[in-house]
């Protein structure tokens, strides 16, 4: 069955529009996305639960630019805005479609992409809550800019530039110090994969002037264009992320669930597939115990196995490698401080 997209779907008041076969690269950008989601979703459950962040948040990016790519190879999601230049044979001031279905979805994957990449960071929680915010001034003024059909375009397209100036600057700057403080495995994994999407996060912009901004390219090629940065920019990124992290113990980042990590208790059916990795109630009550003696006991759960974060499979409850429980009393100890935290002070 052929594509009929256009038929189904026919561009209404644009004289500029994607062709049948921009709608047929959109499908297969679209099933591309579609696909790799689909196997981070079944890569994540070999994840212990309470330690899947980093596939959960690949997992929000794949489906949003799959859903996204399904709406533009359908020919809906579009706005039709007067050109502030002629091309292609068209005079300046035809109306041309503008994708706002694409903005929308930068606005839920680009932060999502850079949590994946500073949360390995132990980078300070100030420091990433203005990375998201400038990460959002980047993408809003770029759509804003994409609806106005006069000049003042290019005043908001250099808006979000510095908006991307500033993300360069403190991902090549305080991101990368502060993983060299967790160790250099840290460092360089964090390294490759900021270079890469800083490098690709460049082409963007380039892409917009010539498209939304100027309309030196056909939306055929602009589709071909944005359809090949955000192959590279998620399926091929996210994937390579989560092999390199793959290679690095996490639990020292400390960003498991406190529902699974500091809990006594275990359930029975987890009881049956944790098997040594379980502490259950019985650790819990001699723990207390001791307590009442002693003022405070501190009990110690040793993995045996594979290390890295990855390596558990998970059917069971994700348990630190050295797990501590504290009886308020006189001889407790404070707990020690997160890496974000000793990254904050080594600054």
């Amino acid at each position: 069955m052929g594509n009929n997209a256009l038929q189904a779907n026919p561009p209404v008041d644009v004289q500029q529009h994607i062709t049948v076969r921009g709608s047929d690269w959109l499908w297969a950008v679209f099933a591309v996305m579609l696909f790799t989601d689909l196997c981070v979703m079944a890569w994540h459950f070999m994840v212990p639960r309470g330690q899947r962040v980093f596939h959960q948040l690949a997992i929000i990016i794949l489906t949003t630019a799959a859903i996204a790519y399904f709406s533009m190879a359908s020919n809906l999601g579009y706005t039709g805005v007067a050109t502030e230049f002629g091309s292609e044979g068209f005079p300046a001031g035809v109306n041309r479609q503008i994708w706002y279905a694409r903005y929308i979805d930068w606005t839920i994957t680009t932060p999502a992409l850079l949590l994946m990449l500073v949360l390995a960071s132990g980078l300070p929680l100030s420091d990433i809550i203005t990375l998201i915010f400038f990460d959002l001034v980047m993408i809003i003024t770029g759509l804003i800019g994409a609806l106005v059909e006069s000049s003042y375009k290019w005043g908001f397209y250099a808006f979000g530039c510095a908006a991307l100036f500033y993300i360069w600057w403190l991902l090549g700057g305080p991101a990368r110090q502060s993983a060299g403080v967790l160790g250099a495995g840290y460092r360089r994994a964090f390294t490759s994969s900021a270079a890469l999407l800083s490098f690709l996060w460049l082409l963007y912009p380039i892409a917009w002037g010539l498209a939304d901004g100027a309309n030196v390219i056909s939306p055929d090629s602009e589709m071909i264009f944005y359809g090949i940065l955000d192959l590279l920019a998620k399926p091929v990124y996210t994937i390579l992320h989560l092999f390199m992290l793959s290679r690095l113990d996490l639990t020292a980042l400390q960003l498991s669930s406190g529902k699974f990590t500091t809990s006594a208790v275990t359930g029975p059916h987890d009881v049956e597939k944790t098997g040594r990795h379980h502490y259950g109630t019985d650790a819990a009550v001699a723990g207390t115990a001791g307590a009442v003696g002693t003022g405070a006991t501190t009990g110690t759960t040793h993995h045996t196995g594979k290390k890295n974060f990855f390596g558990r499979k998970g059917q069971y409850d994700a348990t630190p490698g050295n797990t501590t429980n504290n009886t308020v009393g006189t001889h407790d100890a404070p707990n020690p401080p997160r890496p974000s935290e000793a990254t904050a002070v080594s600054h």
